[in-house]
């Protein structure tokens, strides 16, 4: 007896290509992912220089000595991986110690890379570190590396990003600029191109800005507690957007400048710092800056940046999205000229802006921080959105609390 041949139906044949093509495409994805697609990898290495006595100046990593000796390992560093075959898989080095040693000076370095997922880690370990020692070896650079004491450890991502947002100035990536911008009408910040920035808000709205200076301390200006100094009533935000922050912190304690407000110019010793009732979580996002060495000079036309929530013109209103501008420092002399501001800056003061105005911070910005990157790209605090003949006008540049003029004052009262 013959048997009827069964046949699938049209739909239930479309049904199983379609599910068949999904599932291959979603196969070669998978593939295409792991085998092109790079991560950040993080190694630390450390390692003896013979030919260097140590500083005592090396214990804080604000100072001068410890920037130019990190500068030059830094820089062998990089001389070392960009002339080899992983010089496309090079990113960066960052100095996070500089200790005593019999035989001179251990250096302790963040090394990134980026390699593909699909590398084996035992493998990419193996060509930094074979890439390490043969280079260190023929490198001909001012430092002495003693070979037996070099030693290579891989860090998982979270201890790689942990051990560089606890060094302050530093930033996730390094972001292009294009030529002058200002907080007035202008530019944008983007996630992490300025982790220091904080937002203290009085009964739940924005008042200032302010900089972290430590996971538990943020600095800013005096002047914005006029509304009153009780704790309670104060709140600290961190991110670039005001709603919703990236975090948001109470505040444990306010210490005003004991001589602001005391002499007849209202605008002296317009500095502050905030105590947090609870530490910051590091990020990438949101972490400290650098405070200067008291003793540190930043010279006239020296290229800083503001940011700021503040308002677009004066008087007008605080934005939601953080805003940033270039400006220049512009000497105590031209400031205090009679065209300018009439003799009124005194040596806790610093001017910067632009004589011709238009780019100026603004209200709301006050206590914000104006930074300046080193050679080495950390960046520190160099003054404090302190107040300014309204906004952008010409001849009325902004004036700015002098962080070195009142960093011993910071120290006496934070312990930074």
């Amino acid at each position: 007896m013959d048997r009827a041949t069964r046949r699938l139906e049209p739909w239930k044949i479309a049904v199983i290509v379609v599910s068949v093509i999904v599932g291959l495409a979603l196969i070669i994805g998978l593939i295409t992912f792991f085998l092109c697609n790079d991560q950040d990898r993080y190694y630390n290495v450390s390692f003896l220089i013979n030919n260097v006595n140590y500083d005592p100046q090396y214990e804080r990593q604000t100072t001068d000595e410890f920037r130019n000796l990190s500068e030059e390992i830094e820089t062998m560093m990089s001389e070392v991986f960009k002339n080899s075959f992983l010089s496309k898989r090079y990113i960066r080095s960052h100095v996070v110690s500089l200790s005593p040693d019999p035989g001179g000076v251990l250096a302790s370095v963040v090394l990134v890379f980026k390699f593909a997922s699909a590398d084996r880690e035992a493998t990419t370990w193996g060509h930094v570190n074979r890439v390490l020692r043969r280079r260190l070896q023929t490198t001909s650079m001012g430092l002495d590396v003693d070979q037996s004491t070099i030693r290579l450890t891989e860090l998982n991502k979270e201890k790689g990003d942990n051990l560089l947002n606890n060094c302050c100035g530093i930033r996730r990536e390094a972001f292009s600029f294009t030529g002058v911008e200002r907080i007035i009408g202008g530019q944008r910040a983007r996630d992490g191109e300025w982790p220091w920035q904080a937002s203290i808000q009085l009964d739940g709205t924005h008042r200032c800005g302010a900089s972290i200076i430590s996971n538990t301390w943020l600095v800013t200006a005096a002047h914005c507690f006029r509304g009153g100094t009780d704790p309670r009533r104060w709140t600290a935000s961190f991110g670039i957007l005001l709603r919703p922050p990236k975090q948001r912190k109470l505040v444990r304690r306010i210490i005003v400048h004991e001589r602001y407000g005391n002499v007849i110019l209202d605008h002296e010793h317009d500095v502050a710092v905030v105590e947090l009732a609870s530490a910051i979580e590091f990020t990438s996002d949101v972490h400290s800056v650098c405070l200067p060495e008291a003793s540190h000079v930043f010279p006239d036309n020296t290229s800083c940046f503001v940011t700021g929530w503040g308002a677009l013109e004066n008087d007008g209103y605080s934005v939601n999205q953080l805003r940033q501008a270039e400006v220049k420092i512009i000497s105590t002399e031209i400031c205090n000229s009679r065209q300018v501001y009439g003799g009124v800056i005194t040596p806790g003061m610093l001017c910067a802006g632009y004589l011709e105005g238009e780019v100026d911070a603004c209200q709301g910005d006050s206590g914000g921080p104006l930074v300046h990157a080193n050679s080495r790209g950390i960046w520190y605090l160099v003054g404090i959105v302190s107040w300014g003949d309204e906004c952008g006008k010409p001849n009325k540049p902004g004036v700015y609390t002098r962080v070195t003029y009142y960093r011993n004052w910071i120290r006496s009262k934070t312990g930074i």
